[in-house]
């Protein structure tokens, strides 16, 4: 790589007094040999200390920059340190992650060994009490994922989609940067229009991070809820059928909540009832088993059954949600499903 190269590294913020020390610590103390580097933070208007810490780093950093990102949401925080970046390649990086120390470095050999338009990593995930750490490995189990390649933490080759991402710059302006109006999904939704105009995203085991997920069963519902429910607005503007693995939760959660329904008046439906839920719950608790003795924790093995459970029904319900909100009532984006869940992550 020439040493000239330019990289400037985004990150969205937002009340993250807690941890956006360490994480802007972590970035600036990546390697750096053949590159120079920058680190734009968008603070959206942060009210808990924050505003006044990344104030203070940057005073002492001259390579961090701090912008404000008066809409509060990621596209917006997204966009805006796109147009204020200075490097010729931007890299997403977010502060509720952890990173390998050549992370940046990685992220630009891929894109440009690969000549690819988009690089990144496998989405791992880890945790710092029990409960979180037990999310964490629900998170990669094959049962929560759906066979995404995302969660593949060994997988190198193209995909549909990679975890936060690192793009030339020019690459992002000429396909329109992300949309605004996905509060949730603007990653997916921008990497689907890099794939439909033919763009090669490429993963790569080499790109290491770990992102530390919600620590509370309410937020991890409420994050695939709003996941669910903003991916049938991304099918719907792409005019695109879903894959199975977006209809399945949304299809069996109707199915079991019209059959819980019907019950107490038909008895047929009162079986079917049954059979969803004897059925599911089987394959959940065989599923559960195996992610605990993964775990080499035993103790875990009720918790995941509920873990499952939200990401299953909160992408279900959502996905629903969306559905009749979008395509029926021909209305969206409601303040109910826009608000962000991170705020949970100490609940």
């Amino acid at each position: 790589m020439n040493e000239s190269l330019f990289v400037s590294v985004i990150m969205p913020c937002r009340n993250e007094a807690d941890h956006i020390e360490p994480a802007l610590n972590s970035i600036l103390q990546q390697k750096a040999d053949t590159f120079r580097f920058e680190v734009i933070v968008a603070d959206g208007m942060s009210d808990d200390g924050t505003t006044e810490l990344l104030e203070k780093m940057a005073t002492a950093d001259p390579r961090i920059k701090v912008i404000p990102n008066p809409e509060k949401i990621t596209p917006f925080a997204l966009n805006h340190g796109i147009r204020a970046a200075g490097g010729e390649i931007i890299v997403r990086m977010d502060a509720h992650t952890k990173y390998a120390d050549d992370y940046i470095e990685q992220c630009v050999q891929v894109l440009l060994k690969h000549n690819a338009d988009c690089s990144g990593g496998a989405w791992r995930a880890a945790g710092e009490n029990f409960l979180q750490k037990a999310i964490a490995t629900a998170f990669q189990s094959p049962f929560s994922a759906g066979g995404a390649k995302s969660h593949r933490v060994d997988y190198e080759g193209p995909v549909d989609a990679v975890y936060l991402g690192c793009w030339r710059k020019e690459t992002l302006e000429s396909i329109g940067l992300f949309d605004e109006e996905f509060v949730r999904n603007q990653d997916d939704e921008l990497s689907l229009r890099l794939s439909k105009a033919g763009k090669l995203l490429w993963q790569s085991p080499k790109i290491w991070s770990c992102y530390y997920p919600r620590s509370s069963v309410k937020g991890l519902f409420r994050q695939y809820h709003q996941y669910g429910y903003w991916k049938v607005r991304v099918i719907q503007k792409h005019k695109l059928p879903a894959s199975v693995r977006h209809l399945v939760p949304a299809l069996f959660t109707l199915a079991l909540g019209v059959s819980a329904l019907g019950a107490p008046w038909l008895p047929w439906s009162a079986w079917i009832f049954g059979g969803l839920a004897g059925s599911y719950l089987s394959v959940s608790l065989f599923a559960s088993l195996l992610t605990a003795i993964k775990m080499k924790n035993l103790l875990c093995f009720p918790v995941f059954p509920v873990l499952f459970g939200a990401f299953h029904f909160g992408y279900g319900t959502g996905f629903l949600a969306g559905m009749l909100d979008f395509m029926i009532l021909s209305r969206g984006g409601q303040e109910r499903f826009t608000a962000l869940t991170r705020n949970d992550h100490k609940k």
